[in-house]
């Protein structure tokens, strides 16, 4: 949250189980691990990334940045490996067991990286407030393999998502629209246009240029679908044909 706590909940019962509170600054992004599930990273505006284990209340490592860290996440082949955004316009690559230097640090980027996501384990993408995103390989020696543009962002997170098998990259805009691109061509493949929703009976009217998307994400179970939600509220249910 905005005081930096960390909360752990229970969905089943709804209830919050855990606070954890050694973040100095809003924290702005949490991941668990899907190779072991008890363990989770949050980043924070203190320059801070920290590794917790959902068994004890302290954290286990604390990775230092120079600048505010805007996302964070794993590896989906590994626990020990992750990746952040930084205000420091880079991507950071990490094995938790030596979090004393990264691994690698991915340059390209000319504002700050709002969004990370793992293709593969092998692969990741980012997200920028400079309008674009880019394509990473996290393989020894690695880097840059494309960039993406066409969508506008310039101050909003805007959202980002992989669908399943890493083909297509999805994101948000700020002329209300949600793009959708193919990993290997740097133009947009598709574009979807929100419209403003009259507040009283829902129906879309002309957009006035104030809202964006916000939120973005590809169905795990059906590979074809997108959810995308903008600023005012609304979400749409979008099918890939």
């Amino acid at each position: 949250d905005y005081e930096g706590v960390v909360s752990l909940w229970d969905t089943h019962s709804c209830q919050m189980v855990a606070e954890f509170e050694e973040h100095e600054k809003r924290a702005w992004s949490v991941d668990f691990s899907t190779v072991n599930p008890t363990m989770f990273a949050s980043a924070s505006d203190d320059g801070r990334v920290k590794l917790w284990s959902t068994n004890q209340m302290s954290s286990v490592v604390t990775i230092e940045n120079r600048a505010n860290v805007c996302c964070v996440k794993f590896n989906p082949e590994s626990s020990f490996h992750i990746a952040f955004g930084s205000a420091d316009h880079k991507v950071h690559y990490y094995d938790l067991r030596f979090p004393r230097d990264a691994l690698t640090v991915f340059r390209g980027h000319v504002k700050a990286v709002s969004y990370v996501k793992f293709l593969s384990g092998t692969e990741l993408v980012s997200a920028s407030t400079d309008s674009s995103l880019k394509l990473w390989s996290a393989r020894p020696g690695g880097g840059l393999t494309n960039s993406f543009g066409g969508h506008r962002n310039e101050k909003n997170f805007v959202g980002l998502a992989a669908s399943v098998g890493g083909n297509y990259i999805s994101c948000g805009s700020e002329d209300n629209a949600v793009y959708t691109y193919y990993k290997s061509v740097s133009t947009p493949l598709l574009a979807y246009k929100f419209g403003s929703a009259n507040p009283v009976t829902g129906e879309e009217i002309e957009d006035g240029g104030n809202q964006f998307v916000s939120s973005v994400c590809w169905c795990p179970k059906y590979g074809n679908t997108l959810l995308a939600a903008n600023s005012q509220g609304t979400i749409k249910v979008l099918e890939l044909v």
